[in-house]
């Protein structure tokens, strides 16, 4: 079996590229979810939902496999290997079927509550210990959410409320990865999800296959698996660069890079109570990153403070 390569020694350097990484991806999300936005009124669903894992699995394949061999495909947990690609599976059908009827930066925005969701599924599921000021962080960014759904007000329709089954699929997929991280290669648990995705929206193909005359439609769906397999090769390198500690606010850059490719593809400019809303999410899920920042070396700081 071929062994991972040794983690990068992290030095500011690496960090300010992971910094950069992180922010490619952000920009290739929100060109992936706006192309998707794009093409969902002209294609099915399932038929979009496929052609965005098989490319990504299939250029996955092609670059993993002859760098790293097969052993590359290895793993200790294929039942939680393909659980994840089921749940990010579901994330992404739910994304699909968001795009179609909400704005790209305001869909975003509720998105990025994932991590928000992701420490209440750690106090009430973990039964891990949640200090008062994440509550009050969760709080927030639900508050946010509220902002931009705006229940009962004259612009919610039901379709407003799929970006919430996803926060909760994607927030299940990120404990879910967290553990595997622990023992898994995490160029192996990203083919495994592509190709679990692949094989199981091509279940469905045969019945939801239409013939494609617009060249553009074509173009739009190749885009797609493309943004989709360099935003997430960017993570992975990323996250090669420099801590999550670090990384994770950057992640809401994504909120920014959406909104200018809704105005710019769409003509779509957020009220202003929708900018608050994300204005509210953003600043909730930047200070839980700080927070854990401020966590993670508080450990490192006892034993010097003892010792003084």
């Amino acid at each position: 079996m071929t062994a991972p390569p040794p983690p990068r020694p992290r030095t500011p350097r690496t960090e300010l590229a992971g910094i950069a990484l992180v922010l490619g991806a952000c920009a290739s999300f929100s060109v992936l979810d706006t192309t998707t936005k794009g093409v969902s009124p002209y294609v099915p669903l399932l038929m979009a939902l496929w052609f965005r894992y098989a490319f990504q699995a299939i250029a996955t394949t092609a670059v993993v496999l002859p760098w790293r061999g097969v052993g590359v495909l290895r793993t200790r947990h294929l039942p939680f290997q393909c659980l994840r690609g089921l749940l990010l599976m579901v994330s992404s059908l739910l994304a699909f079927l968001s795009l179609r009827y909400m704005p790209v930066g305001e869909f975003t925005a509720i998105v990025m509550m994932a991590p928000l969701a992701v420490t209440l599924l750690a106090a009430t599921v973990l039964k891990e210990r949640v200090s008062a000021m994440r509550w009050a962080l969760v709080a927030g960014g639900f508050a946010g959410t509220l902002v931009i759904i705006r229940p009962g007000g004259e612009s919610f329709s039901w379709a407003m409320l799929l970006p919430l089954g996803l926060v909760a699929s994607n927030a299940w997929f990120q404990v879910l990865t967290s553990k595997l991280a622990r023992t898994e290669d995490p160029v192996t648990m990203h083919l495994y999800t592509g190709w679990v995705g692949t094989l199981l929206a091509s279940l469905a193909l045969p019945f939801v296959w239409t013939p494609l005359d617009n060249a553009w439609l074509w173009a739009g769906l190749c885009l797609m698996g493309l943004m989709g397999t360099v935003g997430h090769f960017m993570l992975i390198l990323a996250f090669r660069n420099a801590s999550a500690s670090i990384l994770t606010p950057y992640l809401y850059s994504q909120i920014g890079f959406a909104m200018v490719a809704g105005w710019l593809v769409f003509g779509h400019v957020p009220d202003g109570w929708s900018l608050l809303g994300m204005a509210l999410i953003a600043a909730c899920g930047a200070a839980g990153a700080w927070l854990t920042v401020r966590e993670s070396r508080a450990p490192a700081m006892q034993p010097e403070t003892a010792k003084a």
